[in-house]
């Protein structure tokens, strides 16, 4: 039976959502999630999901962690799959039948015409960093290195090489040596040393940076303030799945003593962060939608409460400019979440209905 339809018997419960209006009472439901490995939000959202929706009685979430959300993303699109986090630019790859869903060709079109949005976030920003062995202080210093830069296809990689190349000028392959591998694979390389140095996405603090220190002590390195003030890229921050992210080093979570040492001009982390959102396929059931959302809303302080990175991952922001919605991105809000944000006195864009 399909995914999207699956209904258990009916087990009515009321929605407990504080001071946010509740959406209509819904029959609870079972339904199918994807997650990636743990260690950064996309995986602790959807964990956030499935408990706050059983707990409300709306929903019975059964999650697949460790998944590559290329994979992901394209089954929700296609009904296999209710829920996943999705990188922005996915939504717009897929409808161009670009990147790693090429093989798709117009057939992506109407497959990123399923998706709708429940809620924005951000996986942080593409940050360069290294153990302070290696010497490497700078992205130029990235030439001839061994450089971790995401997993073998997805969203993740394409912008790790766009922002080496941006920051640096430099081309994986030509220039350094890019290694990929799985997320899953991700905290072996962290401390093994197969590889100089990283460039993936950093939340403030972020786990990664927490497990290389078992190897030693790590420089993290800040797009150059120049580079990020380039006309070339702010042209690339408005790109689909492009956000600023402008972190002071006493708000990115370390201490004096934590051998962490962040290296820019003004002690300012500057990076080209990841939007975020959670998608289900379109014909989801409005209600369910809504009171999945509004869950999720009334849940906000406690999700900011599970780490310490959470705060600047860019939750409730639904500014387009700063969320990654609109524009390019032709993923926009389902129905019911749009109810549900509106609900809680929030509003949403127009250019994201």
């Amino acid at each position: 039976m399909n995914a999207l339809i699956r209904r258990t018997l009916p087990v009515l419960a009321a929605l407990a959502t504080g001071s946010v209006m509740a959406a209509p009472v819904h029959a609870q439901v079972n339904l199918s999630a994807e997650a990636s490995s743990p260690g950064n939000s996309p995986h602790l959202s959807i964990i956030h999901m499935a408990e706050i929706a059983s707990e409300a009685g709306v929903a019975n979430l059964q999650v697949q962690e460790g998944q590559t959300l290329t994979n992901s993303v394209k089954n929700v699109a296609e009904g296999k799959t209710d829920i996943a986090p999705m990188p922005i630019i996915l939504g717009f790859l897929m409808s161009k039948g670009r990147g790693p869903y090429s093989k798709l060709g117009d057939a992506g079109a109407a497959l990123a015409a399923n998706l709708r949005a429940l809620y924005p976030y951000n996986a942080g920003a593409y940050g360069l960093f290294a153990h302070e062995a290696e010497n490497i202080r700078s992205w130029d210093d990235l030439k001839g290195r061994k450089v971790f830069n995401g997993p073998p296809r997805g969203a993740a990689l394409v912008n790790a090489r766009q922002a080496i190349q941006l920051a640096a000028g430099l081309k994986d392959g030509t220039d350094y040596d890019g290694f990929q591998a799985n997320w899953g694979q991700l905290a072996t390389i962290l401390v093994d040393g197969s590889v100089d140095a990283f460039v993936i996405p950093l939340t403030f603090p972020s786990q990664r940076v927490t497990v290389s220190l078992a190897a030693g002590k790590v420089n993290i390195i800040s797009t150059p303030k120049a580079v990020f003030d380039s006309d070339a890229f702010q042209r690339i921050l408005k790109a689909p799945g492009n956000v600023p992210i402008v972190v002071p080093e006493a708000e990115m979570g370390y201490g004096a003593d934590q051998g962490v040492t962040l290296i820019s001009e003004d002690g300012v982390f500057r990076g080209m962060g990841t939007a975020f959102a959670d998608v289900v396929h379109k014909d989801m059931d409005t209600d369910l939608v809504r009171a999945l959302t509004a869950a999720y809303i009334a849940s906000i302080d406690r999700l900011l409460a599970r780490a310490p990175y959470v705060k600047n991952i860019g939750l409730a922001e639904l500014d387009p400019e700063k969320s990654g919605f609109c524009g390019a991105n032709p993923v926009k809000y389902h129905p019911g979440a749009v109810m549900a944000w509106e609900d809680a006195g929030y509003t949403v864009p127009d250019c994201a209905q």
